[in-house]
């Protein structure tokens, strides 16, 4: 399941796209998915916003703004999770989760974006839960933390924010290419060991180091 704010696709010999804003749409998404591929091995949960709500803002504009990052970073993460789990027991067979999560999970992001920092700390915390209590199924989880990343989203970020004094803030001196993203959500999803679930990889240039 490949997603960008907050619309999914899931990816095989057809395809199914689903908003994730709907509280009901990661679920219907499962269900095209099952009903156009038959079965899944690798739920892969990128879907994500990126919106700022300031806290002076009125008390509906903020329960609006954490609500639909709540729920399309983290609640419906944890839907298709969910189906995942009960489909792979099910089926009998193990299977493998890898979260798409950030580096604001560990060190918080700016004024405007607690609700998004809480959403992937929350993934981070899901992810780990799931790794602990189905590894004895061969149901594994895995987590990546991207810092800043090429995308749309991070342009638009890095634009309004002054580039070059984000950039300071990474050792490597620029921004994570989303290849690199891949390659890890890859790794994770075909050929890390079992003994790895739980793992959170970071990828952040060094602009934080656990």
């Amino acid at each position: 399941m490949d997603a960008l704010a907050g619309r999914a696709h899931a990816m095989g010999h057809g395809s199914a796209d689903a908003d994730l804003s709907d509280p009901a749409g990661a679920d219907r998404l499962w269900d095209a998915a099952i009903a156009r591929l038959g079965r899944v091995d690798v739920l892969i949960n990128n879907a994500g916003v990126f919106e700022p709500v300031a806290v002076d803002a009125s008390l509906d504009e903020w329960h609006a703004g954490w609500g639909r990052t709540m729920q399309i970073n983290l609640q419906a993460s944890a839907d298709l999770c969910r189906r995942a789990i009960l489909h792979w027991r099910e089926r009998g067979v193990g299977g493998r989760i890898v979260n798409i999560a950030s580096r604001a999970a560990y060190r918080g992001d700016s004024p405007a974006h607690w609700h998004y920092a809480a959403s992937k700390a929350g993934m981070v915390g899901m992810t780990k839960s799931i790794a602990r209590g189905y590894a004895r199924e061969q149901i594994l989880a895995f987590a990546v933390c991207p810092g800043f990343t090429m995308t749309g989203m991070a342009d638009d970020y890095l634009a309004s924010r002054g580039g070059d004094k984000l950039l300071a803030d990474i050792p490597l001196g620029r921004v994570a290419d989303p290849a690199e993203v891949a390659s890890a959500a890859a790794y994770l999803a075909l050929e890390a060991p079992a003994s790895m679930t739980g793992a959170v990889i970071d990828i952040n240039g060094a602009s934080f180091v656990r």
